[in-house]
């Protein structure tokens, strides 16, 4: 009898913004296959409940279509062993995630599924860290980017909030390539290491500055908020009760 393929989103990494139906079917799964971007604090969680974990991040250095092409391999193999599996990946499955791959993936191979969105670190990280991504009067739109492809930054950027994932490594280029589309040097940029987490920190600068205040300060995870809305979030997070 053929076994189940949950795709789930785990959220931004602190266990408590785990959904309710994430955690049912968690609790149901025979294995769990984690990424490196679900977190530390949730893999503790899921060895405390005693479940079987298969660790499938990926690695920089690594091919990563090859190492993709494993885990939906392992997928298939699993659920045709007549498991029931867990796919947990950072955030939602569908933003960033090739969950979408991994969907095309069980249905050539005629294996059952199910995908349970996740609370989106584009969303979740910037209002832990009391940044609005939209506010009457400063912005009214969200352009989402990751680190690795500057080319999508056009000047269709310029206007609102801008979200980086996975874009710490190539901040200096991505705020260069704002600095040449037009955008104001001077514009406001928060960096946001760890989000959710206990050990959240929030560093601002703005696109002349935040490069270097990021290469000596920030090493964990970190989303990038490019816009005039990281003001207010300076002033949420100064005030004190």
């Amino acid at each position: 009898m053929t076994g189940k393929v949950y795709i789930v989103g785990a959220g931004p990494g602190d266990p408590e913004l785990l959904t309710v139906k994430a955690l049912k079917v968690i609790e149901m799964a025979d294995v769990i296959l984690y990424d490196r971007l679900v977190g530390k604090s949730i893999e503790d969680m899921l060895k405390r409940m005693g479940k079987e974990i298969i660790y499938v991040g990926k690695n920089s250095y690594e091919n990563g279509a090859e190492r993709q092409r494993n885990i939906n391999e392992l997928m298939v193999k699993l659920a045709r062993e007549g498991k029931i599996v867990v796919r947990l990946k950072g955030g939602d499955p569908f933003v960033f995630g090739r969950g979408g791959e991994e969907v095309e993936y069980l249905i050539r191979n005629n294996i059952p599924f199910e995908v349970i969105p996740g609370l989106s670190s584009v969303i979740a990280v910037p209002t832990s860290a009391k940044i609005p991504l939209t506010h009457k009067g400063l912005s009214s739109t969200i352009f989402v980017i990751t680190g690795r492809n500057l080319e999508d930054i056009g000047k269709s950027a310029l206007n609102g909030t801008i979200v980086v994932l996975m874009g710490k490594e190539k901040i200096k280029e991505i705020c260069r390539r704002l600095i040449e589309l037009g955008k104001d040097p001077k514009t406001p940029v928060a960096v946001i290491e760890n989000g959710t987490l206990d050990n959240q920190r929030v560093y601002y600068g703005n696109l002349e500055t935040i490069g270097d205040i990021v290469e000596k300060n920030v090493k964990g995870v970190a989303l990038i908020v490019i816009g005039d809305v990281v003001e207010l979030g300076k002033k949420f997070n100064s005030r004190k009760l």
